[in-house]
């Protein structure tokens, strides 16, 4: 056996060599490449979340305080039942601002008439008898539109979170097939840097071949480029 390897048969390995060197590099380059564009894509959905989340953090006290009012408001409407119509209109009834109004309304009342000299007549007694009626009306509808104020804003609010939450799936969700087309382009450019390899692997067999009439057969006993490798090993 010859324990040296022809002049074609060196040629040969150092085209197939240097082929499978330049496919393994640009094997782990493309690789790379992608899992540092699939790194950034997750680095993007993470913090995508982490605004939503603030967002939603910031606006939940104002979502929660709609919710309570807007079961006020039905309660006054009715839309609640019976009973919880009563207990509304009972709560501002019996409230301070609706006893002090009162009293302070019928006290004026009556030093009017008082001083005018009709405290017994019947016009004083028809305005006492509407008064507290009529107080309690515009308080109820008062109480009304302020809550109406606290339900608009927990609407304005729960619509902004919404509007966040679409917003950050539509974000997240092309970050998403972002990070999935860089790993697929890394596979694909990894695909063909290993399909490179037996075509150049191929090349040097084929150099080996057309300098074999310069050089002459690389082995007695070796009958070829193949053989001469397998007797070092190489395959």
């Amino acid at each position: 056996m010859t324990f040296g390897l022809s002049g074609a048969a060196l040629a040969g390995i150092a085209v197939g060599g240097a082929t499978l060197v330049s496919g393994l590099a640009q094997s782990n380059a493309a690789q790379s490449a992608a899992q540092t564009q699939a790194g950034a894509s997750q680095a993007g959905i993470e913090e995508q979340r982490r605004q939503f989340d603030a967002v939603q953090k910031l606006l939940a006290p104002y979502v929660s305080a709609g919710t309570p009012a807007l079961e006020a408001q039905q309660a006054f409407l009715g839309l609640r039942g019976p009973e919880a119509e009563r207990a509304a209109i009972e709560r501002i009834r019996g409230g301070e601002t609706f006893q002090a109004l009162a009293s302070q309304g019928e006290e004026a009342l009556l030093q009017r008439a008082s001083a005018t000299g009709g405290l017994r007549g019947g016009n004083i007694q028809g305005a006492l008898a509407q008064f507290r009626p009529q107080l309690l009306s515009s308080l109820i509808e008062q109480q009304y539109g302020r809550l109406g104020g606290m339900t608009s804003l927990g609407q304005q609010s729960a619509a902004g979170v919404g509007a966040d939450g679409q917003a950050t799936g539509v974000n997240v969700a092309n970050l998403l097939g972002q990070q999935g087309a860089a790993l697929a382009g890394g596979d694909i450019a990894q695909g063909r840097a290993f399909g490179a390899i037996p075509s150049g692997l191929a090349g040097g067999l084929g150099i080996y071949s057309g300098l074999g009439g310069k050089f002459g057969s690389a082995s007695s006993s070796s009958g070829g480029l193949m053989d001469e490798l397998r007797s070092y090993g190489v395959f």
